[in-house]
């Protein structure tokens, strides 16, 4: 299945020269859905991984199906303010500004093996966030995982030494 086809272009979106690619229209199509899940399952089949990190909200659609999958705990990355327990921040820089994500303190333990999903790769400052959480409080990321990678912005150099998978992969604009 070639799920290329299945991703909506919407221009202008969320601000005009933005060609947003919606993932709404694989989830749709249970089909599509399916594909994805799988597909994302059997590229970390044997990596042991004991915990699934999702960054909001995309990240925690797929990310959930596949904790659910490796029947493993689930994990949310959020904005600020949206968790009711004690919280670690990362906050990090954006092409105007910064941007902070949070997750609970609790949430992962030294060791856990983590999978790390979000739907899309782009330049790579929220992942980047994520995994200096994870690794604050002492997980192992194993693999990180995406839907989609624009790799024409090279989001993927920020990764040098991880295991980075994306099922899509635009190569320009």
């Amino acid at each position: 299945m070639n799920l290329k086809e299945y991703v909506r272009d919407v221009p202008d979106f969320p601000k005009k020269g933005i060609v947003f690619k919606d993932i709404t229209t694989i989830l749709k199509d249970p089909k599509a859905h399916r594909f994805a899940i799988d597909e994302l399952f059997n590229k970390c089949i044997g990596l042991h991984i004991n915990k699934v990190v999702g960054i909001e909200s995309r990240g925690f659609i797929l990310g959930g199906a596949l904790a659910e999958k490796l029947g493993v705990g689930f994990v949310p990355i959020r904005k600020p303010g949206k968790l009711p327990a004690e919280v670690v921040k990362e906050t990090y820089s954006l092409e105007y500004g910064t941007d902070t994500i949070e997750m609970h303190k609790d949430s992962i333990s030294p060791g856990d093996k983590i999978l790390l999903h979000d739907d899309l790769l782009a330049t790579g400052g929220t992942a980047r966030a994520a995994c200096n959480l994870i690794e604050k409080l002492g997980g192992e990321i194993v693999q990180i995982s995406f839907i989609i990678e624009l790799a024409f912005l090279r989001g993927r150099d920020h990764f040098a030494g991880y295991d980075v998978r994306s099922l899509i992969s635009y190569d320009s604009e």
